[in-house]
């Protein structure tokens, strides 16, 4: 699934009707494949999910272009919604699931903790001048909230650059948990670049992830990027995939059919 844009400001077609039919469903579903094999014909927009485990269902946005049947569980396209947000908010979640939006760490768990599925991260990045760029991680899944909500991936593919691992062993991703302005996780403090000290990662990249010792992580530099900053997502040799200045990006997981 690759997305092209060629206007500037995407907006998504959301289909309300598509709600009202979650209302009837919802207690069927466990996420948005679901969603897809129950209706094929079923178009991108808002569904309510309950994953297995889960008191009471929530609402996601399901993207169903091409290959559908992904859980968004981040959109970020500009500076509109803050992202600079403490542990407690990026736990539960914030923004709305039409527009930019953080899912919640609970609910990502929850769904990746079903382990009758593979999951696959999935990160959709373009531009505004139809440029495009992807990256896929397979077998998903987050650690418990002791852990940090610790993030494992395995094999990657794309066209973006393998930036969880990083372009050197020391600002991998694997294995590390969830870092805000108010909780470091990134395993240095400070961490140490040249003869400048970064005592939080969250607070220098505009927002919480999984860092690495501020290694690429949701800024202007790597997934979630804010608007008219350059998109930068760095590949594993020579210089990053730079895409045009207003730039947006997905992060996606799915369970494949197979």
């Amino acid at each position: 699934m690759r997305l092209a844009v060629g206007l500037c400001g995407l907006i998504f077609v959301f289909l309300f009707s598509q709600t009202e039919q979650a209302k009837d469903t919802v207690s069927k579903v466990t996420d948005c494949s679901d969603v897809k094999r129950t209706n094929p014909q079923a178009s991108s927009g808002v569904f309510g999910i309950q994953p297995n485990g889960v008191k009471a269902p929530f609402k996601v946005y399901c993207e169903m272009r091409s290959d559908g049947g992904w859980t968004v569980f981040q959109r970020r396209r500009g500076p509109t919604l803050k992202f600079d947000r403490v542990w407690a908010a990026y736990k539960k979640g914030f923004g709305n699931p039409t527009q930019d939006h953080w899912l919640g760490l609970r609910k990502i768990f929850a769904l990746s903790k079903n382990k009758t599925k593979k999951w696959k991260l999935r990160v959709d990045l373009w531009d505004h001048e139809g440029n495009t760029a992807f990256a896929e991680y397979s077998h998903f899944k987050l650690g418990n909230d002791k852990s940090g909500f610790k993030l494992h991936v395995k094999k990657y593919n794309g066209t973006a650059g393998d930036a969880i691992r990083g372009v050197y062993k020391g600002i991998d991703q694997n294995g590390f948990g969830f870092s805000t302005i108010d909780r470091d996780n990134d395993g240095c403090r400070p961490c140490i670049f040249g003869d400048i000290a970064q005592e939080e990662c969250a607070a220098s990249e505009g927002g919480g992830w999984w860092f690495s010792r501020c290694g690429f992580g949701p800024s202007k530099q790597s997934i979630a990027l804010v608007k008219a900053l350059p998109n930068l997502f760095p590949t594993p040799v020579g210089p990053p995939k730079k895409l045009g200045n207003e730039s947006e990006a997905l992060l996606h997981i799915l369970e494949p059919s197979d």
